[in-house]
């Protein structure tokens, strides 16, 4: 099974490579129809407005983070007309490692234990 997914794998890391030359070929090519004129205007334009997204990025950044600070003191959901704010209780954890030891010597405790589906993500080597 294991060398089966493993072909699997490379021939996943080919298609995305595939990919990845098709977008520059794409790119290849709209940079050939582009004359020294259009790309100086194209790079007069990124300048002027690299600044203003820069300042919309920001204020999004403050009212983010006003709107976090806000939602987790009040304790509860915020809808607004486009968007909402879901206020998530914290997630509970235990010392795994701790209470296995301690069943050892309890071992009803062991009828408590659950453990969640595996699964699989996918990254790069």
């Amino acid at each position: 099974m294991m060398s089966v997914v493993q072909k699997q794998l490379d021939m996943l890391a080919e298609f995305q490579a595939q990919r990845t030359i098709v977008e520059l070929d794409k790119q290849k090519l709209i940079d050939s129809v582009l004359t020294p004129e259009i790309r100086a205007q194209i790079a007069d334009i990124e300048v002027e407005f690299s600044g203003k997204v820069e300042a919309v990025d920001d204020s999004i950044k403050v009212l983010v983070d006003a709107i976090k600070a806000a939602v987790l003191e009040g304790g509860e959901k915020v809808k607004g007309q486009y968007l909402q704010a879901v206020w998530v209780k914290g997630r509970s954890s235990w010392d795994t490692a701790g209470l296995k030891g301690y069943a050892k010597a309890h071992p009803e405790v062991g009828t408590f234990y659950k453990e969640g589906n595996p699964s699989v993500s996918i990254r790069k080597v």
